[in-house]
């Protein structure tokens, strides 16, 4: 026998709900690339929890090679005066935990604020080792990972071939500190005293323009 229309029209619309329903539900594999700098900021704060404290990161930073994170200009008695004073972060190099504030006293330095998924960080990153390697000791070059996952973030340093020191900053309190805007890159520029001379929130595209930066705000020629 056949359906009458108004069964047909009942099961019509029952598929037509059902198609609805499939469409809004929410969906947990979306992995949509940022179109611009303030969603890279925007998607740290929604990435997976990242490292648990007890997971072993040993072969990745073996993998990464950095560079010992930095100690105060003068061997230890350099205080930090600035809004990164008392400031606890982990150093990506060994895991262990450093006064930022403290590390980085006594010199000019370039805080380079990036996260494992950042596109113009990558580009970026190259230019600040180079930069590194030509400034030596008159200038510290240190990078600062915001986002939780630390193990990323060594892997895509090995990956780039950068060994600069760096810190890992789950919570982005170094860029509330020195009041640094939701986009990434931004690179932080300090005075001996750690006091801050520049937030700039822009990828550098030559070494040559890193130079030109700290020239003009730090008032150092390297």
């Amino acid at each position: 026998m056949r359906p009458s229309s108004a069964a047909r029209w009942s099961l019509a619309a029952l598929v037509v709900v059902i198609a609805l329903i499939v469409a809004i539900w929410p969906r947990d594999d979306d992995v949509s690339t940022p179109g611009s700098f303030a969603e890279y900021r925007d998607r740290a704060g929604t990435t997976a929890t990242g490292d648990a404290p007890t997971v072993d990161l040993g072969a990745e930073r073996a993998a990464a090679g950095l560079a010992e994170c930095p100690r105060p200009a003068d061997g230890g008695a350099a205080e930090s005066t600035g809004p990164l004073a008392g400031l606890q972060v982990t150093c990506l190099a060994d895991g262990e935990p450093i006064d930022l504030g403290h590390a980085v006293a006594g010199r000019p330095v370039v805080l380079n604020l990036w996260a494992h998924w950042c596109e113009p960080c990558a580009e970026e990153l190259p230019y600040l080792q180079q930069y590194a390697a030509r400034a030596g000791d008159a200038v510290t070059v240190l990078t600062v990972h915001e986002d939780p996952q630390q193990g990323s973030a060594l892997a895509r340093l090995t990956d780039y071939g950068v060994r600069l020191p760096g810190v890992q900053d789950d919570g982005k309190s170094v860029a509330a500190a020195v009041g640094a805007p939701a986009v990434l890159p931004v690179s932080v520029l300090l005075d001996p005293s750690g006091d801050v001379a520049a937030v700039l929130p822009q990828p550098f595209r030559s070494v040559e323009e890193i130079a030109e930066a700290v020239r003009t705000r730090l008032g150092v020629t390297t």
